[in-house]
């Protein structure tokens, strides 16, 4: 009689560890394609104004909206993806994030979608931003106006933070591996933010250095068997 018991035993732990590696893999099944399931914009005036949209969110710094809208909201881009336009922004000449606006839009209608994602990412933050200065320079000696600033400083770095953490994941699929890769990141917070050196000379020298390192190692897998 206990053998038929212990028996039955064993199938139900068969068929439980059977459904429970099937949902861990539906689970991560679905969390793959969650991260590749990217559409595009449907029109240049749909790219204008999710841009202007991003912009008027982005007080102290529009980077972390822009991961929001681009790769959670709208899924236009890949978290991957977002970090490949934004470490080709950053090496470039102006602010990585229009760069990052121009490249995108370029990439999904050309000239023209380059034009209406930095058109929609400036053109009414900067009315804003004119009018918002006249009127600055009449009221700046109020101390509360300064103080209210000051504090927003301190939302703005954990908006950059969150943005940082977000990134990191992007790493496990980096050509140099996560390691090395997170080495990289540790050594470019210490010169810059510990050793204070000079961010042009970090970016193009790490930063350069990063480049070809990750070159090497795709042009050496693809050369594997």
């Amino acid at each position: 009689m206990a053998e038929p018991a212990r028996r039955a035993g064993e199938g139900s732990a068969g068929v439980a560890g059977a459904t429970g590696a099937t949902s861990a893999a539906g689970v991560a099944g679905a969390a793959a394609a969650a991260n590749e399931a990217t559409t595009r914009p449907g029109s240049c005036s749909q790219l204008f104004w999710v841009f202007t949209r991003l912009a008027m969110q982005g007080f102290g710094g529009v980077l972390p909206v822009a991961h929001r809208e681009l790769v959670e909201r709208m899924r236009w881009l890949t978290p991957a993806e977002f970090a490949e336009l934004l470490a080709a922004g950053q090496v470039l000449p102006g602010p990585n994030i229009v760069n990052l606006a121009l490249i995108a839009g370029d990439r999904w209608f050309g000239w023209r979608g380059a034009l209406s994602a930095a058109g929609g990412l400036l053109l009414l933050p900067t009315l804003i931003v004119l009018a918002a200065g006249a009127a600055y320079r009449h009221w700046q000696h109020l101390p509360w106006l300064a103080g209210a600033l000051r504090g927003m400083g301190a939302v703005a770095a954990g908006l950059v933070i969150a943005t940082a953490l977000k990134l990191a994941r992007t790493l496990d699929s980096h050509p140099l591996g996560r390691l090395p890769a997170l080495a990289l990141a540790a050594l470019t917070l210490l010169l810059v933010g510990g050793l204070r050196w000079p961010l042009a000379a970090v970016v193009l020298g790490l930063g350069g250095l990063s480049m070809a390192a990750a070159a090497l190692a795709l042009r050496r897998r693809g050369a594997g068997p």
